[in-house]
């Protein structure tokens, strides 16, 4: 990675945003096509995203530093909790706020808790109106009719974050709104997470496709073991996958362990094409009793 930032040209835009949003409107996946690279994790259930993902997409006149947020929601859990106020946390941080709304669905709770939370510090919040390629017309102009009212948005763009219909001009919307100023990050940067994070969330995000509805919300990632053996020409992996109960544990392993075998094979794709190296990837499951409800195993998980 370059050390030295080389300096902007006149009149360049640098800045953090924010994406915040209902469970499952498309942020983790807006911010994969924003970068071209799969950094995020997503998946068909809610709340695949547990912590705050830092992407950067480098633009001629500017440099966006983008802050996926886990979907806000209400809930009385301590994991949930502890998501939803890491998400709200952001708004402070922000020169931008993104509100993504998914226009095939209404949250009323979700909509209005972040009604309620956007900035009034005179952040400008921009209104994306994701997944048009399931949406007609007659639905989208209704939608920027609704939520015009509702509230002040700089700009209101609809796009389809999966098919990456309208994505410049979404960034051409939000460039202007950032203020002057050098890049935070050299050109060849997308992300300040280290590699370790994003391969522990690619493991959780096949164990959340692969198993039934009872495992993704009781499973954790963590990396024990990322050893580069350049002799081998490989990266070494050796990776605990977390339950709360036995019963869950049989459930990621499956019958013979095929299951466990089916998410480790799904993970070391994914993987590779992160580091551009083969990579060989163990896999391990172990039960932690309850560890969504008990705050020192939240702090250890990093939520």
């Amino acid at each position: 990675m370059t050390d030295l930032l080389q300096p902007a040209p006149k009149g360049f835009r640098s800045g953090y945003v924010t994406l915040v949003g209902a469970p499952n409107v498309g942020k983790s996946t807006l911010l994969n096509t924003l970068l071209k690279e799969k950094i995020s994790i997503t998946s068909a259930r809610p709340q695949t995203t547990r912590n705050r993902i830092l992407g950067v997409v480098h633009r001629p006149n500017a440099q966006m530093v983008f802050l996926d947020t886990p979907g806000v929601h209400a809930s009385a859990k301590a994991m949930n909790r502890r998501i939803v106020e890491a998400a709200i946390a952001t708004l402070a941080e922000a020169d931008l706020v993104v509100l993504m709304v998914d226009l095939t669905s209404h949250d009323t709770d979700a909509e209005n808790m972040l009604l309620k939370h956007l900035p009034s510090s005179g952040t400008p919040v921009l209104l994306a109106l994701n997944k048009t390629d399931q949406a007609d017309r007659e639905t989208v102009l209704a939608a920027i009719a609704e939520w015009s009212s509702r509230y002040d948005f700089c700009d209101i763009v609809p796009i389809s974050a999966l098919k990456a219909s309208q994505i410049d001009d979404l960034l051409q919307a939000m460039a202007p709104q950032l203020p002057e100023g050098p890049p935070f990050f050299p050109e060849d940067s997308i992300t300040n997470q280290p590699v370790r994070f994003i391969a522990a969330e690619l493991i959780r995000e096949k164990a959340f496709r692969l198993t039934g509805e009872e495992i993704p919300y009781a499973v954790a990632v963590t990396v024990e073991a990322f050893v580069e053996e350049p002799e081998k020409g490989r990266v070494r992996i050796h990776a605990t996958i977390h339950v709360e109960r036995s019963s869950q544990k049989g459930i990621v392993i499956g019958k013979g362990g095929a299951k466990l075998k089916e998410i480790g094979t799904a993970a070391r794709g994914d993987i590779e094409r992160l580091l551009g190296t083969r990579v060989f990837l163990k896999l391990f499951v172990r039960v932690q009793k309850n560890w969504t409800r008990d705050t020192k195993a939240l702090r250890r998980f990093g939520y």
